[in-house]
């Protein structure tokens, strides 16, 4: 991915305006992908020297276009559109729908790629371009490098005949609020609970309240108006504590926070705990192990509590680390046959119910745990127990690679020798900034303070005297 000039670990991204989020760029980005799914659509249907030649319906390639709620989607859903048609492909537009949406409406429309027009949990100054692949997925290194490639060619329209069409999917939340309901039995109800939804102001602002009413949940909202400028301030994951007021406020059994594109969630409890990913993955992994439904291990990252990696080894439950970011733990999932995973920060991945992570998903995995125990979410995650946790920036020019000095290294040898078998430590150098990030955590929080800081100053030192 570092060779990469546009694309980034999920897509591209940047602040609008500014290139290449800007409305040119956007408009040789959709040409460029319609090329290339072009040329493989004809490669993938080619006849072969001595079958029968596969037949396809279609024509064109098909690309499925979402979008969270910025103001700025318009003009780029208009400037992909454009570059799309023009070489040739058809494109089915769906509006506001999560990101995870657009992943399950591009397998179901068998669609040959989706794109997601968001920046996430980032204020609407920010926008960005994410891909899909047919099959839901993001797309893997190669396509995205042939994609790179083909912005180097000359903008290019196909004659008349042969542009793509364009329409709208005007029943795409429904179709995608019945998938989010199809991920649990069919006798699931959240009946007798009150729940607040908090939706970033962002893209499930109008299916996730319809999916939790639906399965008899009396639901109160918040964040839920879009205006193109609203989204993520003040609300959704990023920012719980307007959440938890809500619940406190409407005397609810928990809150459900999503950030803007809906792939994240955290949970607030009836006290008005914010709790996060962590406790998720500990409640639905204590639930599917009781249950026979867990399969290998489960996968956090990096920045997984301890607590969380010792909770789950009392139940024979073994935790892997990914690298951070929720392709990282997609891809150990699928190396070591898990079901479970995901981030501190609310990225949760049930690969029983699909490809990728989606907050309504994960929260109803979630609520099928509570009910199906017949517990509250505090009585659920009573068994976690969270480790102090401190985490030191050491910002110098050549801090990355003071990671390999021998001074460095000694003092890691002797802060990891402390802390064997009741704590963890992580060296973390930053991909894109002269920074590396120490996290240590164990049970005393004096000590873990105490450590943090000697292994901060190592670092320093060992920076200082490379530069």
């Amino acid at each position: 991915m570092s060779e990469r000039k546009y694309f980034g670990t999920d897509g591209i991204r940047g602040h609008v305006g500014t290139y290449p989020i800007s409305a040119d760029f956007i408009l040789r980005l959709g040409r460029a992908v319609g090329a290339v799914l072009a040329r493989r659509r004809a490669a993938d249907h080619r006849p072969a020297g001595s079958g029968p030649e596969r037949r396809d319906p279609r024509r064109h390639a098909m690309v499925v276009i979402g979008k969270d709620t910025r103001v700025s989607g318009y003009m780029f859903e208009s400037a992909l559109e454009a570059g799309l048609v023009a070489s040739g492909a058809d494109v089915r537009l769906l509006g506001p729908m999560p990101t995870p949406g657009v992943a399950y409406l591009t397998r179901s429309l068998r669609a040959d790629a989706g794109i997601v027009i968001s920046a996430s949990h980032n204020p609407h100054q920010d926008n960005g371009i994410k891909f899909f692949s047919g099959q839901g997925e993001k797309l893997d290194d190669a396509l995205e490098a042939e994609i790179e490639a083909e912005l180097e060619a000359e903008f290019a329209t196909v004659a008349s005949e042969a542009l793509g069409k364009a329409r709208r999917v005007d029943d795409a939340v429904t179709r995608y609020a019945e998938f989010c309901k199809s991920t649990v039995s069919d006798d699931f109800s959240l009946a007798g609970l009150r729940i607040v939804l908090d939706c970033a102001h962002g893209a499930t602002y109008q299916v996730a309240p319809k999916v939790f009413t639906d399965l008899g949940a009396e639901v109160f909202t918040i964040g839920a108006e879009p205006d193109g400028l609203n989204i993520n301030r003040e609300v959704g994951s990023t920012a719980p504590e307007a959440l938890a007021q809500a619940v406190l406020a409407r005397g609810a059994d928990l809150g459900i926070a999503f950030d803007g594109d809906g792939d994240r969630v955290r949970i607030v409890d009836h006290d008005g705990t914010v709790t996060d990913g962590d406790d998720m993955l500990y409640v639905i992994a204590r639930h599917w192990k009781q249950k026979g439904l867990l399969k290998g291990p489960v996968v956090g990252t990096l920045m997984s509590n301890y607590g969380l990696q010792r909770a789950l080894r009392q139940m024979d439950i073994a935790l892997v680390r990914a690298n951070v970011g929720d392709r990282y733990v997609l891809q150990q999932l699928k190396e070591h046959g898990g079901l479970l995973g995901g981030e501190t920060s609310g990225h949760v991945l049930c690969l029983d119910r699909f490809t990728t992570g989606d907050g309504i998903v994960a929260a109803l995995a979630l609520l099928e745990a509570l009910v199906g125990e017949g517990e509250t979410f505090a009585q659920a995650r009573a068994g976690l127990t969270k480790l102090p946790q401190t985490m030191l920036n050491v910002r110098a020019e050549g801090a990355k690679a003071a990671l390999g000095s021998d001074a460095v290294k000694q003092v890691l040898a002797e802060v990891e020798s402390v802390l064997e078998g009741r704590g963890r430590v992580v060296l973390r150098a930053s991909g894109t900034e002269p920074l590396v990030r120490v996290t240590i955590e164990a049970a005393d929080a004096a000590e873990v303070d105490r450590l943090a800081s000697r292994l901060a100053e190592a670092v320093k030192s060992a920076a200082q005297a490379l530069a």
